[in-house]
């Protein structure tokens, strides 16, 4: 059993999670049960995943969870791709949360 919070990926994958929520705040209504509930969910399963991994207890079992994890990376750069490219996101915003992704993505794969 390891603690999650105690990992540097996991501190990362939390602020990132903070950071998106921020952004989709401003999302459109209309976009609530789409667009922003697909990226928030694929956010948080970065850092959920990396808790419930901590405590499958076998090295094997984490690295499941830790797959688990790049899918859930690789599925929000894409969901944040197309929100910028639909004008929900800003290139700027865009930028500094692709930018954390990939931060979140190296600590597995430098």
């Amino acid at each position: 059993m390891k603690d999650f919070t105690s990992l540097k990926v996991w501190e990362k994958s939390h602020q990132l999670a903070l950071d998106i929520y921020k952004a989709t705040a401003t999302f459109p209504k209309e976009e609530l049960y789409g667009l922003t509930s697909q990226i928030r969910r694929s956010c948080t399963s970065i850092g959920a995943n990396i808790a419930e991994g901590c405590e499958r207890g076998t090295d094997p079992n984490f690295a499941r969870f830790l797959q688990i994890v790049m899918g859930s990376a690789s599925e929000l750069e894409y969901h944040i791709l197309l929100a910028r490219d639909v004008s929900l996101l800003k290139n700027g915003t865009y930028d500094q949360r692709n930018s954390q992704v990939t931060e979140v993505k190296k600590c597995w794969y430098p």
